[in-house]
């Protein structure tokens, strides 16, 4: 990201950036301090190649999902994915362990108190990631961009590369089924937007915050269903899953924010025509109502668990989440239509 596009940012004072520094440095620290934590698999990394594009994913009990993960992100373009699970009992250690391209960890230790895992991918990226183009996604998150049916993501980090762009932001799109949750089926090898073939088209809403300067997008399908009453807590729905990353780069909070603080202004919001893509979230798949008891129990996923019960509780209501104002998911040229999508003119130089 040039200096250009940060001072797209909000200003910051010098103390500021001094504590941003030592913020960044304690977050590696950590990070290479949990590689501790990390029990190796399989280990396929030594056939990355120099210019191979990387995927980073921490999971659990994602057998379901695993297969059309790995499909779409082979499609796209993904050289190797590297894996941590943490403690999945349903097969998928056994499935990935299979997997030509994907090298596993495994841990037991606690997935909050890793940064919910950030602090063993960011190991994982300092190790095998600098100077790659790494995704980091989850495994119910499937990235799409600009013509991504007929451009690869080798095609579109070139392209990122001439524009001097080290960053990829994207927002995060709930699908959802018309039916109640946890009613349909699914076959793990099919397409899961074919069950999930519904979104919410607005309202969203962007602010930058400081110091970090990172955006902060709110609104769709679960506020509308699960945080009518408090819209400040509902999830937050912008990423920068793709980065040219270096080994001094550290995710702060998922990938929705990082440092250094420049690579927060690769993102600038839905209805920004600035580049940008859409993480398709497949969470509400039938399994959604066993997996939020158990989540409810195991108290994992969020800073303050008790807070989020009644989330929980609503899900394994098995509620309806489409309306009559609910938009059917078509591809990519729609969102874009929508302004949920960025636009990236392909035939654009060098710029500057």
């Amino acid at each position: 990201m040039t200096g250009t596009e940060e001072d797209t940012l909000p200003p910051i004072s010098w103390v500021q950036m001094y504590r941003l520094r030592l913020k960044r440095r304690r977050l590696l620290w950590r990070s290479f301090r949990s590689r501790h934590q990390l029990s190796c698999l399989v280990d396929r990394t030594q056939s990355i190649g120099r210019n191979d594009i990387l995927a980073f994913t921490t999971l659990r009990n994602e057998i379901t999902r695993l297969p059309w993960f790995l499909h779409h992100y082979r499609a796209l373009g993904v050289d190797h994915f590297l894996i941590v699970d943490n403690g999945s009992d349903d097969g998928s250690v056994a499935y990935l362990n299979d997997q030509p391209d994907v090298s596993v960890w495994q841990t037991r230790d606690s997935y909050r108190g890793s940064r919910y895992g950030l602090d063993w991918l960011t190991w994982l990226q300092m190790r095998y990631g600098h100077d790659h183009w790494c995704l980091m996604v989850d495994a119910d998150e499937l990235l799409i961009y600009p013509d991504h049916d007929t451009r690869s993501l080798r095609d579109l980090t070139h392209w990122l590369d001439a524009q001097e762009r080290t960053a990829f932001g994207a927002l995060m799109l709930d699908l959802y089924p018309k039916c109640p949750l946890g009613v349909d089926s699914y076959d793990p090898q099919t397409d899961p937007t074919k069950v999930l073939a519904w979104f919410d088209a607005g309202p969203y809403r962007a602010t930058r915050q400081s110091p970090l300067g990172n955006l902060w997008v709110q609104g769709g399908a679960r506020e509308r269903m699960f945080f009518g009453n408090a819209p400040r807590h509902s999830p937050t729905l912008n990423k920068i899953p793709l980065v040219r990353w270096s080994r001094r780069y550290a995710y702060v909070n998922s990938c929705h924010s990082a440092l250094p603080r420049h690579l927060n202004a690769a993102y600038a919001g839905p209805s920004d025509p600035a580049p940008s893509g859409v993480l398709l979230h497949t969470k509400f798949l039938p399994e959604v109502v066993d997996k939020s008891k158990i989540e409810k129990q195991r108290r994992q996923h969020f800073h303050d668990p008790d807070q989020f019960a009644d989330y929980y509780d609503k899900i394994s209501q098995r509620p309806v989440m489409w309306t009559a104002d609910s938009e059917s998911y078509t591809g990519w040229r729609d969102l874009q239509q929508r302004g949920l999508m960025g636009i990236i003119n392909w035939e654009s130089h060098r710029s500057g």
